[in-house]
């Protein structure tokens, strides 16, 4: 049976949109206060409302998770804010995959600082917070749940570079809980397939590659890789779900 998040708190990366944004609503409802955190502060300020105005507790902050200073700060203002953190859903992300050769090497740099390094800057500064939050919380274990992706399972043609965060994304989320499981620190991974988001709207010709491969499918929505990560977070503490990977129906 699933438990509800009241008296806890919960610091959802990549809040402005997709599957980041349906998390944050997702846990408000089930009780967390929750801190939104992305680069679009206009965004992260509607949604803020929204939580607020449906009875929800939200506080938004704005910052470049590929920046170890602000991906600290944003976890500074948590603890000032809320005095604690139990929960780290870490969404944020890009995807510019294209041809080798004709790919920037900026993009290349984009999905390896946000994908990868603005996960790693902000777990490693949540990580003695929510050690600490253990021993007071009410659940007695807290959470970290890092989205990587089908791709950081399979490797595919002009995927490169977007696989090899992904890739690093599992494998990192494996290790980690393996070091933390004994101090109740649940690591969890969650890989979608085609999620209908605007990571396919991040570069021309995204959408449409993929539909060249797999054909017209019908898509997942963002609420449900949510519903994946409220599963993962309102188990009791004797339950751990390590792994999830989540694919349309019609996606082979």
């Amino acid at each position: 049976m699933s438990e509800q998040l009241n008296n806890t708190v919960a610091l959802v990366t990549g809040a402005s949109s997709g599957i980041g944004q349906a998390a944050a609503i997702r846990l408000a409802a089930a009780g967390a206060k929750v801190v939104l955190v992305a680069r679009r502060a206009d965004r992260l300020k509607t949604l803020e409302k929204k939580i607020q105005d449906a009875g929800g507790t939200a506080f938004s902050i704005e910052a470049d998770l590929s920046s170890a200073n602000e991906a600290a700060g944003a976890v500074a203002q948590t603890i000032a804010q809320y005095g604690r953190l139990d929960t780290l859903i870490n969404s944020a992300g890009v995807m510019l995959n294209g041809p080798s050769l004709e790919s920037p090497l900026k993009e290349w740099d984009q999905m390896v600082d946000i994908n990868l390094r603005g996960l790693m800057y902000i777990t490693k500064a949540a990580l003695p917070h929510l050690v600490e939050a253990v021993a007071t919380s009410p659940r007695k274990v807290v959470d970290v749940v890092n989205i990587s992706s089908v791709a950081g399972r399979f490797a595919a043609a002009q995927v490169a570079v977007y696989n090899a965060t992904k890739f690093a994304v599992t494998a990192a989320t494996e290790a980690w809980r393996q070091e933390f499981t004994k101090r109740s620190v649940r690591f969890s991974v969650v890989e979608p397939g085609a999620t209908a988001t605007e990571l396919f709207e991040q570069k021309d010709g995204l959408r449409e590659g993929f539909q060249a491969r797999f054909g017209e499918i019908e898509w997942l929505h963002a609420e449900d890789i949510a519903e994946a990560i409220a599963f993962i977070v309102t188990n009791p503490r004797r339950v751990a779900i390590n792994e999830i990977v989540v694919r349309p129906t019609d996606q082979a």
